[in-house]
């Protein structure tokens, strides 16, 4: 919690228009910020706080309002299987047509205010999201889930009995307000839309500056934006994430969900708005061409996933390989899933450094996303190679004698 705070403080404090963008490495450097961080009056706001309340209630508002299909999830620990509404990308959409709405009443005032005003919403987030994490922890406590007197369900992880623990990691798995499923509303609504409002607004701000929006701009944001539609496209994915199935709703997720993603994730927008880059012809189409590969990569090795998890027989994967378990399961060992055992994350990093690359080379601070990422996808992939072994035994030897690279083929 203490590292993930001081990241935010840092990465805003010593990457902003007044400061440059350089990486602290001196004690004077680190006492401005220390000095930014102690005046909490100029970036501590009410208004944020409630424009930020007004955005998650919209969200919250829009998932029991906008008509769409109800999927059943994994199975829990008795049994049960929670209904989830599919509308995120409706939602989206509903919104978007209201920001047009709003452009066209009030221009691009209440844009430019969310870029000016970026760091008060982040505090804003941080302070709702701390006290979501505080609501759901409290209310866990509670004798029964529901009026049929089932018991609360705990994530195994979470019920340590260490408070500090269990508040941080999330004690119970899926706390739910009626059919508002708290943690499945975080992982794709509120922050992940609300980093399109911030990259938006970015642009925005940049074109109100400059009088036109750099190519480097472009290359961050459209990726971005792509990534987050492409998100709520396949939105029933994420019931079969940890993150819905094993990990509770505590501050990790919470944080993660509301603050981190939209905060650290724009920054390439934000940075290029005080500091914009500007390509050549070459080196911005080299660029895109690196963003739309990786995005096919990623894209169409899950598609690939998951049209042989719903239907193995099907006529259109007949071409596939795949061996048998002993516990019933098959795994691919051609197409793409033959090429490397995390392929799919292959994409997604080098997706994420192309747009890092969008903000050329001054600094380092704004290619922290891209190593941010590869450090969590490094430990997913550990954790989904200790999950196979556990699951599959001698079979999954096997299979990684078939698959030997787990990343990038003939290399790693």
């Amino acid at each position: 919690m203490t590292i993930t705070t001081v990241v935010l403080y840092v990465w805003y404090f010593s990457c902003s228009e007044a400061t440059g963008c350089q990486l602290p490495v001196t004690w004077s450097q680190w006492s401005a910020i220390a000095a930014h961080a102690a005046d909490y009056r100029s970036y501590v706001s009410l208004e944020a706080l409630g424009y930020y309340t007004l955005w998650w209630s919209w969200l919250a508002m829009l998932y029991f309002v906008i008509p769409g299909r109800t999927v059943q999830g994994v199975p829990l620990r008795n049994g049960q299987r929670l209904s989830y509404p599919i509308n995120g990308l409706s939602s989206f959409l509903v919104t978007l047509c209201t920001a047009i709405l709003v452009h066209g009443k009030f221009g691009t005032a209440p844009f430019l205010w969310i870029a000016d005003h970026f760091f008060q919403l982040a505090v804003a987030s941080y302070i709702f999201s701390t006290a979501q994490a505080f609501f759901v922890y409290a209310r866990s406590f509670r004798r029964h889930s529901s009026g049929d007197g089932a018991p609360v369900m705990l994530a195994l992880a979470g019920n340590s009995g260490n408070p500090v623990y269990d508040f941080f990691i999330g004690r119970e798995l899926n706390p739910r307000i009626g059919t508002l499923d708290i943690k499945y509303f975080n992982e794709l609504r509120p922050g992940i839309m609300g980093w399109v409002v911030l990259n938006v607004s970015f642009a925005i701000k940049q074109h109100h500056v400059l009088g036109y929006v750099s190519n480097s701009m472009w290359l961050a944001i459209v990726p971005q934006i792509c990534y987050c539609i492409d998100t709520l496209v396949f939105e029933s994915k994420v019931l079969t994430t940890m993150d819905i199935t094993t990990d509770g709703l505590g501050w990790m997720l919470s944080f993660g969900s509301l603050t981190w993603v939209p905060v650290m994730y724009s920054l390439q927008a934000r940075y290029l708005v005080f500091h914009p880059v500007h390509h050549s012809a070459v080196s911005a189409a080299l660029i895109a061409v690196m963003a739309l590969a990786s995005f096919l990569v990623f894209r169409l090795s899950n598609s690939e996933k998951n049209a042989f998890r719903t239907n193995p027989d099907d006529p259109s994967l007949s071409h596939l390989r795949f061996i048998k378990t002993e516990s019933g399961s098959r795994l691919l060992v051609s197409g793409w899933w033959g090429l490397a055992r995390h392929i799919n994350y292959t994409g997604d990093w080098m997706y994420g450094l192309a747009q890092c690359l969008a903000t050329g080379f001054d600094t380092p601070m704004t290619y922290f996303f891209s190593a941010y990422f590869l450090v969590l996808l490094l430990h997913r992939n550990y954790r989904d190679e200790c999950k196979c072994r556990e699951k599959y035994k001698k079979d999954w030897d096997r299979y990684c004698e078939l698959v030997p690279y787990m990343f990038i083929p003939y290399v790693v």
